[in-house]
């Protein structure tokens, strides 16, 4: 198969869909590769890389759009994106399609085939396992973000998250117990933070209380354990998942002013979302707002502010999968339970139930969408 790397063009993302080592992957199993033009400049990965690894390089994105069968990327595809992509040509990154209508209607426009990394499930039928190398950088700056806008001149409550000896440190609210929420706990906890974790999951519960060892408090989801965590802490992570749509909102603008003066919020449900009611997207340009007295942080491509860490994390996760892909077409998803549940797009067919819900539209089954 042919496949293409465009460069990522949303705002300071510096990510790229397939690393040089990845590349030469895909061209030991046959596949022909064409990458943009300083696509990999952003993780330190120059044009001649690539060549090495067996690529041949483009000068722009319209030349990987007209050409390649199948498209690798990593953010959601732009306006000026969708509307090159065609039937029969199949697209791999993350979508995000839940919150974003227009995107959800450029891609149904174009016929393409879309697999998103963020539903793909793994062989348990339940792990998300190409969202989880994110969700781990994410989880781990969402601790760095908060610290930074805790401080005084970010308009935080000038706190340092560890605290020092005699004087107490920052109490962390994390909503959510999965893979995000674990790793901001690891990063709190280990700088010192007074950190809770909540969770509607028993069973999570006790894994958590098991893994952390007294080090980081454990409460189940109730509207009332959310009020007493929300309005004590210093930061709230908010790290919820419903897998494929829309994020809950848990923190309403009436909670914000009973919350500590100069507290944050860091939202790293924004991508389906958001999970705080007065929460919107923002840049690594611009990181942050404020509502009421509490800072917002709510960037859309966190793991894009360590793009080289993030993009060899994220083709460690996503190389057999797309692999997969690049033999088979189609009938690989219909092959692979994982990838079935990927496939949000085909030929005009929402074809995840939840992005269907989540958009008010009417969802096709994956395997009589690709019967068609």
């Amino acid at each position: 198969m042919l496949v293409g790397v465009p460069k990522e063009i949303k705002v300071h993302e510096y990510r790229v869909g397939l690393t040089p080592d990845a590349v030469r992957e895909y061209a030991a199993a046959g596949h022909q590769i064409l990458i943009e033009t300083e696509a990999g400049a952003g993780i330190g990965a120059g044009d001649q890389a690539y060549i090495a690894a067996g690529a041949a390089i483009v000068k722009t994105a319209a030349e990987i759009f007209a050409k390649a069968e199948m498209i690798v990327k990593v953010k959601e595809p732009q306006p000026s994106e969708w509307v090159q992509l065609r039937e029969r040509q199949i697209l791999f990154t993350y979508l995000h399609l839940a919150p974003d209508p227009a995107q959800a209607k450029g891609l149904l426009a174009s016929g393409c085939t879309a697999i998103a990394y963020e539903t793909v499930v793994g062989p348990d039928g339940v792990s998300l396992p190409l969202l989880a190398p994110m969700s781990e950088v994410a989880g781990r700056l969402a601790i760095e973000a908060a610290g930074t806008a805790l401080q005084k001149h970010m308009g935080g409550r000038g706190v340092l998250i560890g605290g020092v000896p005699g004087v107490s440190p920052a109490r962390i609210a994390i909503l959510g117990g999965g893979t995000v929420g674990t790793q901001a706990a690891r990063m709190a906890a280990g700088l010192g933070a007074d950190v809770s974790i909540l969770d509607r999951s028993l069973t999570r519960l006790r894994q958590l209380d098991d893994l952390f060892q007294g080090r980081v408090r454990t409460r189940f989801v109730t509207a009332s354990a959310i009020e007493d965590e929300v309005f004590a802490a210093d930061a709230v992570i908010g790290a919820v998942l419903v897998p494929g749509a829309s994020a809950p909102k848990l923190v309403t603008r009436a909670m914000l002013a009973s919350m500590k003066p100069g507290a944050v919020l860091v939202d790293v449900a924004i991508d389906q979302g958001g999970c705080f009611e007065t929460s919107r997207a923002t840049t690594h340009a611009e990181p942050t707002y404020t509502v009421d007295g509490i800072v917002h942080y709510c960037v859309a491509n966190m793991p894009g502010a360590v793009p080289s860490t993030s993009s060899h994390a994220l083709n460690n996760a996503t190389l057999p999968y797309g692999l997969a892909l690049a033999a088979g077409g189609t009938a690989a998803i219909l092959e692979n339970p994982g990838l079935r549940a990927g496939l949000n797009v085909h030929r005009g067919q929402i074809t995840h139930a939840a992005v269907a819900a989540s958009l008010g539209l009417t969802v096709a089954a994956p395997e009589t969408a690709l019967a068609a």
